[in-house]
């Protein structure tokens, strides 16, 4: 029944309408696979259609019996595909198609009735309308012969109006629903509220940043998520009470379920890891977050010789830290702003989101910030401090300096960032993610995770993989696996390119086809990558 009008196209000789028909019942098909109900339900139109036309063209009994048995399997089985369309989505191709229809029934009606010398009849103005019709609805021309080329090319473009309309429409109706912004400042308030009674790791913070949305759960619980590609991707693991994160993991995979969203978790702890691979899911080990327990964390001793010199250097030159507490005012936002701008022309990148913060003077005037000066006060780098709700763990975002920070001004930086927090009775301190760090390295490790760990060896030189790693080891931390949790293997390319567009930045094949462009001068040595 489906593809009986498009088999008229071939027979109108329009060779490339019948790949965009053939196409279009290829996303049709797959509206079905995902569990789409305006899939199932245009299924069922069908099959009632064709049960009725197989009896009246001649009581093909065997063809309508096929066609009944389809129409009962999909009754029976009507709770596989709970999936919603986006409405606007849905409204926009439904009119697109009416406007399609209003403007071929007038230009096919005009245009054969004032070009019937090229055509073998003579059409008159119902005669016109009746072909013009069949044509945009059926694909087929009962009767029409074009005698000039003219002739030809006004039935073909006929064919294409309506082609390319019904394809927009179908596009349209099958589309996931759609992320449209931010949460309101209601949601943002809820959201706060629990994030600072529950939440336990360093990406808690990064929740509230206005890039997310927010669903919450009936037990109290949150995921903070964006929505690419049709992926909603969460921000590390659910957000609430310990014995309903569980429940709210069942519920939150039925709403992407209802909205035609392929879940995944960015970032996630190890804890639940079983909870998520019980749902059918998939997690990935893609890096280590390098935590330093503090109680005892010293200077001393041959391993941190190099620290201890860097350290006493520049303190010899002058060079000294503070941490300034909220409210920042105007004159170090912009000293911070500049250093800012200038580590982004360095690194010849731009800002990064979803998992880190920006630069943005309300966030960072909020919150406590370490700054490194030099000895006649002038700042030169610097680090903002996000502490964690329930571990008693520090953290930093943004870490930045300008060119003129002298290498080795990033260790000092951190050393003081440590020593710092273990005065003010912080547990530990997290120095990040380390991307893709100790991840595929042994033989029993999932094949994916080898295949991540061949980039993190031979795409170094674009993210800095490595030397970030040796960076954060210097400190003596402790690392604790984070995961990727996806569907399926085969949604991780779609995961993969969602991952990017809420980062705002470009995988690493695209990294590698770009060209490499001088930014200025090159960044000090000894100066880590960070997590951006």
């Amino acid at each position: 029944a489906l593809v009986q009008p498009f088999h008229h196209v071939a027979q109108a000789g329009i060779g490339r309408a019948l790949e965009a028909a053939g196409g279009a019942l290829l996303v049709w098909a797959g509206g079905l696979a995902r569990g789409k109900r305006v899939a199932w339900a245009g299924a069922m139109v069908a099959l009632i259609v064709a049960i009725g036309a197989n009896l009246i063209k001649g009581w093909d009994y065997e063809e309508a019996l096929l066609s009944a048995l389809l129409l009962v399997y999909l009754v029976v089985y009507r709770d596989w595909f709970p999936a919603h369309s986006d409405r606007r989505g849905a409204w926009f191709g439904l009119s697109a198609l009416g406007l399609a229809l209003t403007f071929t029934v007038a230009y096919g009606t005009v245009g054969l009735w004032l070009l019937d010398r090229h055509f073998h009849l003579a059409y008159g103005f119902r005669a016109a309308l009746g072909q013009t019709l069949a044509m945009f609805f059926y694909f087929s021309d009962p009767g029409l012969q074009p005698v000039t080329a003219l002739g030809r090319w006004f039935a073909d473009s006929i064919y294409w109006i309506a082609g390319i309309a019904f394809a927009v429409a179908l596009l349209a109706l099958l589309r996931p629903v759609l992320w449209r912004g931010p949460s309101t400042a209601a949601d943002r308030a809820r959201a706060t509220a629990i994030v600072e009674a529950h939440g336990r790791s360093a990406l808690a913070r990064f929740t509230l940043f206005d890039d997310k949305r927010y669903w919450f759960s009936p037990g109290g619980s949150l995921i903070a998520y964006v929505v690419k590609n049709g992926v909603a991707l969460a921000l590390g693991d659910p957000i609430g009470p310990a014995d309903d994160l569980p429940t709210a993991l069942d519920q939150w995979l039925a709403v992407c379920a209802q909205n035609d969203w392929r879940p995944a978790f960015y970032e996630v702890m190890p804890d639940l890891k079983e909870a998520y691979e019980q749902h059918g899911l998939t997690a990935i080990c893609t890096g280590h977050d390098a935590i330093v327990d503090l109680a005892g964390w010293t200077l001393a001793g041959k391993a941190r010789a190099n620290l201890r010199n860097t350290a006493n250097r520049f303190e010899r030159d002058g060079w000294r830290t503070e941490v300034v507490e909220p409210p920042l005012d105007d004159a170090l936002l912009a000293a911070l702003g500049r250093i800012s701008d200038t580590w982004l022309r360095l690194k010849a990148g731009n800002e990064k989101r979803f998992a880190l913060g920006w630069f943005d003077p309300d966030y960072l005037r909020a919150g406590a910030v370490m700054v490194l000066r030099d000895a006649g006060g002038e700042p030169h780098a610097f680090a903002n401090l996000v502490p964690e709700y329930q571990l008693n763990e520090l953290t930093i975002d943004l870490m930045r300096h300008d060119e003129d920070a002298p290498g080795g001004a990033m260790e000092a930086l951190f050393i003081a960032l440590i020593r710092w927090a273990a005065e003010q009775g912080y547990d530990s301190f997290n120095l990040g993610l380390s991307a893709l760090s100790g991840v595929g390295e042994q033989q029993d490790d999932p094949a994916i995770e080898r295949v991540l760990h061949l980039i993190y060896e031979h795409f170094n030189r674009f993210y800095g993989f490595q030397g970030l790693h040796t960076f954060k080891s210097k400190f003596g931390p402790r690392w604790e696996p984070r995961y990727l949790i996806v569907p399926s293997l085969a949604a991780l390319p779609a995961v993969w390119r969602a991952i990017m567009r809420a980062n705002g930045g470009e995988d690493f094949l695209a990294a590698y086809l770009r060209p490499r462009q001088d930014s200025g001068p090159p960044p000090p040595k000894q100066t880590p990558g960070d997590d951006q």
